[in-house]
């Protein structure tokens, strides 16, 4: 599947941070706007497996299919974009600057958000045939999921928000992992497999991935949940947009970039350890 080394698919990484920093608005937009609403879709086919099955294994097994999607059609999630985008400015390419990256972080942020957001508004319909009666079990169980994520931390204090902290922080770990893992290959297959692993782990695991939580909290809100608006965004959203940058980029973006592009120097060899000439090589006088 035409495997790409760490050294050339990191230097992958930056020419697409960079690019991204220079991609017009309109672009970046509407990109994101698609990666969030992609993703919100893969959000509640997966809680719809849970549901119906019992079974939370097969829904994250299954749920990595949007993010391959969106990945393969050239969509932006903030997730990744906080993983790509600094390195090119840490490279020091020209005309990136701080502002730049902030700009581009801020319009994906408003794209992902108006993306997920409208896939909870028709989620919410179908779940209520249009608001007409009350949630089926799907819509119930998103609705859970909501007053769970939200004053579930607050009723800890800190340590329910260092909880919420630390889920994004290993959620994007994962998460920006399967980003620069598709780039590891040049065939589509191995890019699917790639991605599907470290995303697959994420969602099992319950961690915090701000995007998904776009489409899980408006729709858990229209849907009945016991929590509000302020519930969400300071006990789940801020609090996991923080986690999800301090974890892309510091475990997957600056990582790979100090150790394959700005290496440190090689030890010496011991001189122990120099190979030695054979009896027959050494130059007779």
């Amino acid at each position: 599947m035409s495997y790409v080394s760490p050294t050339e698919f990191v230097k992958k990484m930056i020419d697409a941070g960079e690019a991204k920093v220079f991609m017009s608005t309109r672009d970046t937009v509407i990109r994101a706007y698609m990666a969030g609403a992609i993703l919100a879709l893969s959000a509640a086919f997966a809680i719809t497996i849970n549901v119906q099955t019992g079974q939370p294994l097969l829904g994250a097994l299954l749920f990595p299919v949007g993010f391959c999607m969106l990945y393969l059609l050239g969509f932006d999630l903030l997730t990744g974009v906080f993983t790509l985008v600094p390195l090119a400015l840490i490279d020091k390419r020209p005309g990136v600057k701080l502002h730049s990256v902030l700009r581009n972080w801020g319009l994906v942020f408003v794209g992902n958000f108006a993306g997920a957001l409208t896939v909870a508004l028709m989620m919410a319909v179908i779940f209520t045939f249009g608001f007409s009666v009350d949630p089926n079990e799907i819509g119930q169980a998103i609705g859970k999921i909501g007053e769970g994520r939200t004053v579930g931390y607050a009723e800890h204090g800190a340590a329910g928000m260092l909880t919420l902290f630390i889920r994004g922080v290993l959620c994007n770990w994962m998460v920006s992992t399967g980003v620069v893992a598709a780039m590891m290959s040049n065939a589509v297959s191995g890019k699917v497999i790639a991605m599907w692993m470290p995303v697959l782990v994420f969602f099992y695991m319950g961690f915090e991935h701000s995007i998904v939580n776009m489409f899980l909290f408006p729709s858990g809100l229209m849907l009945g949940g016991n929590f509000s608006v302020s519930d969400y965004f300071i006990w789940n959203e801020i609090p996991t947009v923080a986690g999800n940058m301090v974890g892309g980029l510091t475990f997957v973006g600056l990582t790979l970039y100090a150790t394959h592009v700005r290496t440190a120097p090689s030890r010496p060899v011991p001189q122990e350890a120099a190979p030695q000439a054979k009896p027959d090589q050494v130059a007779k006088v």
